[in-house]
C-alpha cells in the first residue's frame, strides 16, 4: 500500500466526524437544546473524533492486509463499538439515563450482528467475484483465451471489470486468430511461390543451358525457345507484381485517391490485356457498358477487371464466349464478366477469392492463383463487394458491385 493510500481512510474518517460534528450542532441549536448542554456534547465528541482518526491511522495498514470479508465485518463491528462508547460517555455525563443507556447497549449489540451478517453476505459475494474475476485472469495468462467471466451480479463495479476483462479477452482472440491466419498465409505464400517459381525457373534454365551447350542451333528451336523463354519472363513478371500489390493494397490509400477514370477507358485497357490470347484460343469477347460507360471510377477498376477476364478466358474452351456487361443507377455501378467456360464446383466456389487458391490440384496451369483474390482486395477497398455464381458445365459469372462518387 503506498502512502498516498494509507492516508485515504483517516482523511475520510476525518471529514465525516467533522461533519458529523457540524450536524450535532445544527440540530441541538434547531431543537433548542441549551447551551451548557451542547457545548458539553461537543467536548464529548471532538476528543472521539480525534480518537476516531488515531484509531484510523495506527489500524490504515493492518486493514489493508485482511481479506474483504474481514474488513467488512471490522467496518460493521467498529461501528457499533464506537456507538457504545459514545453511549457510555453520555450515560456517565447524565445525559441519559442508566435505563436509556441499556436499552441503547442491547439495540446496538443487536445492529452489530445484524451488521456483521450483511457484511458476510455482501463479502462472500463480492469475494466470490473477485476470486471468478481472478481464476480468469491466470486461466488468460496460461494462454486459455476462451475463458471468461460471464455475469458476476456483483455490483456494478465488478461487473463493469467483468465485462472489461471478458471484452479484453475477446480482442485477444481475434488477434490470436489473425496471427494464426497471417502465419498460415505465410506458409502458403512460400510454399506456393517456391512451387510456382520453380516451373518457368526451370524452364528458362533448361532452354538456356540447351542454347549455351550447342545442343539445339537451328532457327525454328530457337525461334520456339525464345517465344518459351519470354512466356517464362512474362510469367515471373506477373506473378511478382501480384505479390507486390496484394502485400501493399491499402483500403485507406485507395479510398483516398483522388485519380478518376471513364468505365470505358478502363474496361477498354482490360480488353486489350486479354485480347490477343481470346483471339488465339477462338474466343468472342463481347463488352456491353451502356450508359455505365461515362461513369467516373477508380483506375484501379482496370486491374480488377483485367483479372477476371484473364480468369474466364483461361477456363473457356475453344469457341467459346466472355463477355463485360455493367449499368448503373443513381448510386451504384454493377458490372459482370460471364463466361461459357468450364465452371466451379460447389467446393471450390467458397474459395475462389482466397490467396494462392486454384481448383487445379497438382497446379500445373498458369498463375499462382492471386488474381481473383487481389479483386477482392481492391473492389472491397473501394467500398464495394464482388461475388462469384458458377456451376460445372455452365460457365462462371463474377459480379461487382461499387458505390458511384
Amino acid at each position: 500500500m503506498s502512502a498516498r493510500d494509507a492516508w485515504r481512510a483517516p482523511v475520510a474518517i476525518a471529514s465525516v466526524a467533522a461533519a458529523g460534528i457540524g450536524a450535532s450542532v445544527v440540530v441541538g441549536a434547531a431543537t433548542g437544546m441549551p447551551g451548557s448542554e451542547l457545548a458539553s456534547i461537543l467536548r464529548l465528541l471532538v476528543p472521539a473524533a480525534l480518537a476516531s482518526l488515531l484509531a484510523a491511522i495506527v489500524v490504515a495498514r493492518p486493514l489493508a492486509r485482511l481479506s474483504l470479508r474481514q474488513r467488512f465485518v471490522a467496518v460493521a463491528v467498529v461501528g457499533v463499538a464506537v456507538a457504545l462508547a459514545n453511549v457510555g460517555l453520555l450515560a456517565s455525563s447524565m445525559f441519559v439515563s442508566d435505563h436509556d443507556a441499556a436499552l441503547l447497549a442491547v439495540l446496538l449489540v443487536a445492529a452489530a450482528g445484524v451488521g456483521a451478517a450483511a457484511a458476510l453476505v455482501v463479502a462472500g459475494a463480492s469475494g466470490e467475484a473477485i476470486r471468478r474475476l481472478a481464476s480468469t485472469a491466470r486461466r488468460l495468462g496460461d494462454g486459455e483465451l476462451d475463458a471468461r467471466t460471464g455475469r458476476l451480479d456483483a455490483g456494478p463495479e465488478l461487473d463493469t471489470l467483468g465485462g472489461a476483462l471478458d471484452e479484453m479477452a475477446d480482442r485477444l482472440q481475434d488477434a490470436q486468430r489473425r496471427e494464426r491466419d497471417a502465419e498460415r498465409m505465410r506458409r502458403d505464400l512460400i510454399t506456393t511461390v517456391s512451387h510456382d517459381l520453380r516451373t518457368p525457373l526451370a524452364s528458362l534454365r533448361a532452354m538456356t543451358e540447351a542454347i549455351d551447350d550447342g545442343v539445339v542451333d537451328d532457327e525454328p528451336t530457337l525461334s520456339r525457345y525464345r517465344t518459351e523463354m519470354r512466356r517464362s519472363v512474362r510469367q515471373l513478371a506477373d506473378m511478382v507484381d501480384d505479390l507486390f500489390e496484394l502485400t501493399q493494397l491499402d483500403a485507406g490509400a485507395i479510398e483516398a485517391e483522388t485519380e478518376r477514370a471513364r468505365v470505358r477507358d478502363v474496361a477498354e485497357r482490360a480488353l486489350a490485356a486479354v485480347t490477343g490470347s481470346a483471339t488465339a484460343k477462338g474466343l468472342s469477347i463481347e463488352a456491353d457498358l451502356g450508359d455505365a460507360g461515362d461513369v467516373a471510377c477508380s483506375p484501379r477498376l482496370a486491374r480488377v477487371l483485367q483479372n477476371l477476364l484473364i480468369n474466364a478466358v483461361r477456363h473457356t474452351p475453344a469457341d467459346g464466349s466472355v463477355r463485360l456487361v455493367a449499368d448503373v443507377t443513381s448510386d451504384r455501378l454493377r458490372l459482370a464478366v460471364i463466361d461459357t467456360g468450364e465452371g466451379i464446383g460447389a467446393d471450390d466456389l467458397a474459395h475462389v477469392f482466397d490467396p494462392f487458391f486454384r481448383a487445379d490440384p497438382a497446379r500445373s496451369g498458369p498463375g499462382a492463383g492471386l488474381g481473383l483474390a487481389l479483386a477482392k482486395r481492391i473492389v472491397e477497398a473501394l467500398g464495394g463487394a464482388i461475388v462469384a455464381e458458377s456451376a460445372p458445365g455452365a460457365g462462371a459469372r463474377f459480379a461487382i458491385e461499387l458505390p458511384v462518387r
